[in-house]
């Protein structure tokens, strides 16, 4: 090959790379938007409900609720939850129940002063609903559970220019199953659980 055939080769080659190159971009997947938003304690509740002597029902709430939530807007199968809620802080409105509540016949908050969620597996449960499953500690026994979730809602900027943005989520479970069993039949074994958290992105 003369001269100008071997210039006109490696000139060819050149072009085929580059040509080549300036592909990838467009081949490889695009990149998962992911953010983190912590839960504000002040704007969230973790509420329960259970039946006493089967005929009413008491309510109370744990209002010391931290944690994260990791959100991947492309697959939210990927996102993920990790909340704690501070056991010390139930309120049921009566001081002497709450106390109870608090003593070893119940959460044992000396021991076990925390209960905790991890989330396990995050799916789309139709338009605006998740199902969350997760492995729920109360006791310091845990058990995989399964959240019933509204949301996320649509993000607003707060008047400091934080973006906010808010949950619902619902289960129920078995007293028993975690070991807080005391009162015996006085209170029902069925708890129901609604959490009502509202979160900020970082930066």
């Amino acid at each position: 090959m003369g001269t100008m055939g071997q210039t006109f080769s490696r000139a060819f080659s050149v072009a085929v790379i580059v040509a080549l190159l300036s592909l990838l971009p467009a081949a490889l997947p695009a990149t998962a938007s992911t953010s983190t938003w912590q839960i504000d304690p002040a704007h969230t509740a973790a509420q329960f409900a259970v039946k006493h002597l089967m005929i009413s029902t008491v309510r109370g709430a744990f209002k010391g609720v931290t944690g994260t939530v990791t959100w991947d807007d492309q697959d939210v199968t990927k996102s993920s939850v990790n909340v704690t809620i501070d056991a010390t802080t139930v309120d049921t409105g009566t001081a002497m129940r709450d106390n109870d509540l608090k003593s070893p016949n119940f959460f044992d908050v000396a021991k076990f002063p925390t209960i905790t969620f991890k989330s396990t597996k995050i799916e789309q449960a139709g338009a605006g609903k998740l199902k969350v499953t997760g492995d729920l500690t109360i006791h310091g026994v845990t058990k995989s559970v399964v959240l019933d979730v509204d949301g996320p809602s649509a993000s607003i900027k707060d008047p400091w220019g934080n973006t906010r943005a808010a949950i619902g989520a619902t289960t129920k479970v078995n007293r028993q199953d975690f070991g807080v069993s005391g009162a015996g039949t006085a209170v029902g074994d069925d708890i129901s659980i609604t959490i009502d958290m509202e979160m900020t992105k970082q930066k």
